[in-house]
């Protein structure tokens, strides 16, 4: 891409490794006719894309997916650099992106097949599972890989083709899934990659051949994309942000559950919008939760993610998003909570900031309502199950939620009146490429992945013929 300047408000892409603040390389933001020549080139390729057997398009998708386990070890360090995310979940997260391709190469052509429905009134009637064009997707820095994957994978083997717009600090990684998808055959135009600014992003949701825009983000861009669709009359489809609650009713081994809540709280740095960031536990086994929690937070040291050695925490995505997490834990702690570990925030120009425990959280703090995006475990002390169902869902977000107990029936009873999309028992979290995801409140609407993930960008058709 030519090179043309950013706005004084948007950074452009760089890669910025946030273990030390360095500036590795620089992008240039794509000029307003490479955007045109973007936008042309998945209309033209949706009309052979969608024409395409999706027998045949599968094919293409099948080989997406083993690229990204081929290519995991290049990815991994890829991200790891970019984002700072440890190198095992790196390559995790790249082997990961295979299985939902292949979920989806596999299980489309039934996932789209014609719905026949019962008529009251003779000839037949189907229902229809048409693409609808291409579609701009809007990804975020916190999974660079998967956040695409489970957009991109289903709506190629619909038909759709895709203009993608990476977050501006995940260049390199935007580039290597587009040479993924050159490689694996995807057509000219399919899958078009674009270091757009936020006016061309504007410009792009208002044109009228791009059909739809998906977003995952926190609410604030989730507000603007979403005003964007609904003032020119897109189909949008919104992951935002989340603070799930992790409701332990009772526990045999509380110190047991607590190694379960601290690895799910600490996976990405806590930088998940479906992590455990408000663990609810019933009084009698706090304590011990509690201090299970500090210990495994004291035991930990700032390290090199791209060494990812044991005992060892790494930093957040950028020196930033540091400063604002320190931020919304100290005002937590000038109005009265209490930190029982860690809350250090490093010197210098790194985004090292040590796990933390915090509780006494209450209403008047920012950290009540705010989603804490970083390794943070908030614990709030309940003694009842109506206390702990009330403080689950007296949040603005909506997107998962956990219930643990000895019980499994006391779990269900209270996880069924979850106000979330995804609601679990005696899990963190259901995962897979087979199970759908996605929120309700604030935490946007749609769903990825799954059966539902091919339901969303789709045209459901009705075709009748008469008799």
């Amino acid at each position: 891409m030519t090179s043309t300047a950013s706005t004084s408000a948007e950074p452009g892409y760089r890669v910025l490794n946030p273990a030390t603040g360095e500036v590795v390389e620089t992008f240039p933001t794509a000029t307003d006719a490479e955007i045109e020549s973007a936008i042309a080139s998945a209309t033209e390729a949706y009309a052979s894309w969608r024409e395409t057997p999706i027998e045949d398009r599968a094919k293409v998708v099948s080989r997406i997916a083993e690229l990204f386990t081929e290519r995991a070890d290049e990815l991994a360090a890829i991200i790891t650099t970019e984002m700072g995310k440890p190198l095992s979940q790196s390559k995790g997260e790249a082997e990961f992106c295979t299985d939902i391709f292949k979920y989806f190469a596999e299980e489309g052509p039934a996932l789209a097949a014609d719905q026949e429905i019962r008529t009251f009134s003779g000839g037949r009637a189907v229902v229809q599972k048409l693409p609808i064009g291409p579609l701009l997707g809007i990804m975020p820095w916190n999974y660079p890989y998967y956040q695409v994957a489970r957009f991109a994978a289903p709506n190629l083997m619909l038909g759709n083709t895709i203009i993608l717009k990476h977050a501006e600090s995940c260049p390199r990684s935007a580039l290597a899934i587009q040479q993924i998808m050159d490689d694996a055959g995807v057509p000219r135009g399919a899958y078009v990659n674009v270091f757009a600014s936020h006016q061309q992003i504007a410009d792009i949701i208002a044109d009228p051949r791009v059909q739809g825009v998906s977003l995952t983000g926190s609410e604030r861009a989730g507000a603007i994309i979403g005003e964007l669709a609904g003032k020119n009359l897109k189909k949008a489809v919104l992951e935002l942000g989340g603070s799930d609650p992790f409701v332990v009713l009772d526990a045999a081994d509380p110190k047991a559950l607590a190694d379960t809540a601290w690895d799910t709280r600490m996976e990405n740095t806590g930088q998940a919008c479906n992590s455990n960031k408000r663990m609810i536990v019933a009084e009698d086994v706090f304590d011990d939760f509690v201090a299970q929690l500090t210990a495994r937070a004291q035991s930990l040291k700032p390290g090199n993610p791209a060494e990812d050695a044991d005992g060892t925490f790494a930093p957040l995505s950028s020196r930033a998003a540091a400063e604002g997490l320190a931020a919304q834990v100290q005002d937590a702690l000038d109005k009265g909570a209490t930190l029982h570990a860690g809350g250090v925030l490093s010197e210098g120009d790194g985004a090292y900031y040590s796990p933390a425990v915090l509780t006494g959280v209450t209403a008047e703090m920012r950290a009540y309502k705010e989603e804490l995006f970083g390794p943070v475990a908030v614990v709030y002390k309940v003694s009842s199950d109506e206390e702990a169902l009330r403080l689950a869902n007296d949040t603005p977000y909506g997107l998962g939620g956990a219930v643990f107990s000895e019980d499994t029936a006391r779990a269900e009873k209270v996880a069924q009146r979850l106000e979330v999309g995804m609601a679990n028992v005696n899990t963190p979290a259901a995962e897979g490429a087979e199970v759908p995801f996605g929120g309700v409140k604030r935490s946007g609407f749609g769903r990825e992945l799954g059966p539902l993930g091919m339901d969303e960008f789709v045209n459901k058709r009705m075709y009748f013929v008469a008799d």
